[in-house]
C-alpha cells in the first residue's frame, strides 16, 4: 500500500500544539511507516522534510498526479493541510478490505477527506481536479466509490476508555485552529475518570499544556516532575508537614493529566513516556499511605493506624489485580463496560478521591479518621470490582462490550 499526500496547500495551513501540519502527518504515520512507501506530491514537495519519503515536485494538478500514482498500485490519498487522526491513516493503510472508500468529514471549505483508492479508479479521476474533495465527487457521482463502512472502523480507544469516531478536519484560518484545539483537548479526555480530573482540573490543565507546547517542553520531563513530586510527598508526609505534602501531590497529580494530553495532542507519546506514567501511577499510593500514617504517629506494626494502612495498602493491591483480572477477560478496561461502571469510576477509591478525603480529614483535625475512612472505602471499592469482575467477566450471558 502506498501513502500519497498532497502538500499543494500546507503553506497555509494552520499549525497545532506547535506541529506543522506535515509533520504531523509524519508522526502520525510512524509506527506504520514499515513497508509503506510514502509520497509527496506538489509544486512545493522538495521543502518538506520527511527522512524516507519520495518527493515529486510537480506543478501538474492534483487529479494528473494522484492518476499517475495509481500506476504504483493502490494508495493511501491525502491532504497534507489537514489534521488526520492516525487510527484512519492506520487503519486504511492496514484494512484487508481493499475497496476504495472515502472517508469525509465537515461541510463546505471546512470538509476534508481521505481516499483508499484502487488502480482501477485511474481513469474515473479528472485529470483537471484541484482537490482531493473534487475527486471525491467526481467519483461519487459516476458510483465508483463508497463511503467508508464506520461499523468497521475501530472506533473503540483502549487508553482512554471510550468510543470516538474518526475524525478528519480542513483547518484554514486561526479561529477553526482554535477550536478545533479545544475539541481535540477534550476529545483526549478519557471516558470514565475521577471527579478532581473531569470537573475541577481542566481548565489548569489546558493552560499547563498551552505553556508547554510554547516553551516546547517535551511529555516525559513533565512526566519526570510529576515523579519527583510523588517522591517528595513521602517524606512530607512522615515528618508530619501535610500542608507542603498535599501541595506536592496535587501538584503531581495535575501534572499527571498534563503529560499525558501534551502526548497525545503533540502526538510524542512514547513507550518510555507511558511506561514511567502509568508506573508511578501503580506504585506510589502505597508509600503515600504508610508515610501519611507515620506522620500521624504510628511508631509500631501494632498501632492501629499502622494496622489501618497495611489494610489499605492489601485492599489496594488486591483491587489493581482484580481490575487486571477484569481487562484480560473482557478485552477493554472495567470502567468501560457500562453507564453504571463508569459513573462509578468518578468517586470510587482512587488516589485522587482518597488523597482528597485525607486532605479534609488533616484540614478538620482527623487524620487518623481520614486513613480510616479510605481503608474502608478501598476495601468496598475492592469488593464492587470483584462483584463487577465476576459477573460481566465470567457470568453474563451476553459478552459485555464497551460503552459508546
Amino acid at each position: 500500500m502506498n501513502l500519497w499526500i498532497d502538500t499543494h496547500s500546507t503553506a497555509q495551513a494552520e499549525t497545532l500544539f506547535g506541529v506543522p501540519p506535515i509533520e504531523r502527518l509524519r508522526r502520525s504515520v510512524g509506527s506504520v511507516a514499515d513497508g509503506t512507501r510514502i509520497v509527496l506530491s506538489g509544486p512545493d514537495a522538495s521543502s518538506k522534510t520527511w527522512p524516507g519519503a519520495q518527493i515529486e515536485t510537480t506543478t501538474a494538478a492534483l487529479g494528473s498526479r494522484l492518476r499517475q500514482a495509481l500506476l504504483n498500485g493502490p494508495l493511501v490519498a491525502l491532504d497534507g493541510a489537514n489534521v488526520i487522526d492516525p487510527r484512519l491513516i492506520d487503519f486504511l493503510l492496514t484494512t484487508d478490505d481493499m475497496s476504495s472508500c472515502l472517508a469525509t468529514r465537515g461541510e463546505g471549505h471546512e470538509r476534508a477527506v481521505v481516499l483508499l483508492l484502487q488502480p482501477e479508479l485511474r481513469d474515473a479521476i479528472p485529470a483537471g481536479a484541484a482537490s482531493l474533495c473534487e475527486v471525491a465527487d467526481a467519483l461519487v457521482a459516476a458510483e465508483r466509490i463508497a463511503p467508508l463502512d464506520e461499523a468497521k472502523f475501530p472506533a473503540y480507544i483502549n487508553k482512554l476508555r471510550r468510543t470516538l469516531p474518526y475524525w478528519i478536519y480542513a483547518v484554514h484560518d486561526a479561529d477553526a485552529r482554535q477550536r478545533l484545539q479545544r475539541q481535540m483537548f477534550w476529545d483526549n479526555y478519557k471516558g470514565s475518570t475521577d471527579l478532581l480530573t473531569r470537573h475541577v482540573y481542566p481548565p489548569l490543565v489546558w493552560q499547563l499544556v498551552r505553556l508547554c507546547v510554547w516553551l516546547r517542553i517535551h511529555p516525559n520531563t513533565v512526566t519526570i516532575v510529576s515523579i519527583l513530586l510523588a517522591i517528595a510527598v513521602v517524606p512530607l508526609f512522615m515528618t508530619s508537614h501535610f500542608l507542603y505534602g498535599f501541595l506536592c501531590a496535587y501538584a503531581m497529580s495535575v501534572l499527571d493529566s498534563v503529560d499525558g494530553k501534551l502526548a497525545r495532542l503533540t502526538l510524542t507519546d512514547s513507550k518510555i513516556g507511558n511506561a514511567l506514567d502509568h508506573g508511578t501511577d501503580i506504585v506510589h499510593p502505597p508509600f503515600w499511605y504508610f508515610a501519611f500514617a507515620w506522620g500521624l504517629g504510628a511508631q509500631t506494626t501494632s498501632d492501629p493506624i499502622y494496622q489501618a494502612a497495611i489494610c489499605l495498602t492489601l485492599f489496594y493491591v488486591a483491587d489493581r489485580i482484580v481490575l487486571g483480572i477484569a481487562k484480560y477477560r473482557l478485552g477493554f478496561a472495567l470502567h468501560a463496560a457500562t453507564r453504571l461502571d463508569a459513573w462509578v469510576r468518578s468517586f470510587i477509591a482512587r488516589r485522587n478521591i482518597t488523597m482528597s478525603i485525607m486532605a479534609l480529614s488533616v484540614l478538620v483535625g482527623e487524620g487518623s479518621a481520614g486513613l480510616y475512612i479510605i481503608t474502608a472505602w478501598q476495601g468496598l471499592t475492592f469488593v464492587w470490582h470483584s462483584v463487577r469482575t465476576l459477573w460481566l467477566g465470567f457470568l453474563a450471558p451476553v459478552q459485555a462490550k464497551p460503552i459508546a
